[in-house]
């Protein structure tokens, strides 16, 4: 089975995009660990306080068959940290799948990992607007599979983005 790593804000991920799509995997078999900017305790959108496994600085994609952005109001954090947009180009580079939710795509797209793809993102005009400006090809769907990237555009799709990562998964 797969080795899955999310990615979550220090403060502000969505608790339901990462607990819901997290379940949906280990159901399935599949490994999931769970890295923030530190190993500090994370705070989600909601008060919900988890332990990271890692913090992503520690990260080796190689370990990794699949990294997740989780959105949320703090994720656009994520999207300004060198070490996670490093790391979506490394695991790029070696043709890993990847995936985000809501406001997660935009980490996606600022380390290139959606240029020429069709994706979606959480319907916020700056979030649209730079998923275009990275050359993705916007598409206003709940989740949407481009070749190695699954995207989704809210909390309401955790189910059908966990559903759809298993899928692809099992694919290779």
């Amino acid at each position: 089975m797969a080795k899955v790593l999310m990615i979550i804000a220090q403060e502000g991920y969505k608790e339901e995009e990462l607990e819901i799509p997290k379940a949906i995997l280990k159901d399935a078999g599949h490994d999931v660990k769970v890295a923030s900017l530190s190993r500090m305790k994370a705070t989600g959108a909601k008060g919900t306080v988890i332990q990271p496994d890692m913090a992503v600085g520690e990260v080796n994609a190689d370990f990794f068959d699949c990294i997740v952005v989780v959105g949320g109001p703090g994720s656009p954090a994520l999207a300004e940290s060198k070490e996670v947009i490093n790391l979506i180009i490394e695991a790029r580079k070696k043709d890993k799948q990847l995936a985000a939710i809501c406001l997660g795509p935009m980490t996606l797209a600022k380390a290139g990992a959606l240029t020429g793809k069709k994706a979606t993102v959480f319907s916020n005009r700056d979030a649209i607007k730079l998923l275009r400006d990275t050359g993705a090809k916007y598409v206003d769907e709940a989740v949407v599979v481009d070749e190695k990237v699954v995207t989704a555009d809210c909390p309401a799709s955790a189910e059908p983005f966990g559903k759809k990562l298993v899928e692809v998964l099992k694919k290779g």
